[in-house]
Parts: C-alpha cells; sequence; structure tokens
C-alpha cells in the first residue's frame, strides 16, 4: 500500500513540476514599470512564451517575456509587428536579478497590444488592439 502511494504521489510529482516551473514570476518585481526601447531582434514566437529584445533609452539590452504564443497573436502580434529599430513602450514587471521583464502591454505608436486582456478585461481604456 506504501509503494503504491509513494508512485502515486511521485507520478503527480513529475506530472505537474512543468507547471509550477513554467509559471514561476517569483523573481519579478510587483510593482509595474515600462521601458521605451528600440526593437533589436523581431518577436519570437517559439518556446512556452513569445519574446521580444529591446535596447532601453539607457542602452541596456532588454529580454521582454511576451505571453503565451497563442495569447501573444490573440492580441493581435505576429513575428514581424515590430520591425527592428521601431521605438516600443512596454509595460510589465521587471525581473529583480536580470535585465528581464514580463509584459503586460506593448505600445508602438498610436497602437497598444494588451497580451492579458482576454484574461483580465481591457486594461487600455477599453480600447484593446484591433486583429491586423
Amino acid at each position: 500500500m506504501k509503494l503504491r502511494i509513494t508512485l502515486l504521489a511521485s507520478a503527480v510529482a513529475v506530472v505537474s513540476a512543468p507547471a509550477f516551473a513554467h509559471h514561476g514570476w517569483g523573481g519579478y518585481e510587483n510593482r509595474e514599470s515600462n521601458i521605451v526601447g528600440t526593437v533589436l531582434e523581431q518577436v519570437n514566437l517559439a518556446g512556452a512564451h513569445a519574446s521580444i529584445k529591446l535596447q532601453g533609452e539607457d542602452g541596456q539590452v532588454w529580454n521582454v517575456i511576451l505571453s503565451p504564443p497563442h495569447s501573444t497573436v490573440a492580441a493581435g502580434i505576429r513575428e514581424q509587428t515590430f520591425p527592428v529599430g521601431a521605438k516600443v513602450t512596454v509595460y510589465g514587471h521587471r525581473h529583480m536579478s536580470k535585465l528581464e521583464m514580463k509584459s503586460e502591454e506593448l505600445t508602438m505608436g498610436q497602437r497598444t497590444y494588451n497580451l492579458y486582456a482576454w484574461h483580465w478585461g481591457p486594461t487600455d481604456g477599453g480600447q484593446l488592439a484591433q486583429q491586423p
């Protein structure tokens, strides 16, 4: 009986471990902030979360973590949405020990892309980004 419980507990731990690892946002600041920067590399839709590289106005290079690829695309963001050299403002939560930001919204020109509007509702005054 103890062996069955041990095996079951082990199986649950193995299956649930990726979910805990994937949603580990503990290293990010609770307060929101923003980064204004220039796109160095286009949006990468590979992996658990899409990402983009920006050079901040202070010259630092930031890895900006977007939402999962399906949510990023649903927000209207594609690989070509932010061309290299474009000026973008990112709103979200900075990592406490590395040049990384978990983003919630990105703005380029007059257009705001809300990455989590589907989850929390509009945060940009009700003006959700329209699909391209």
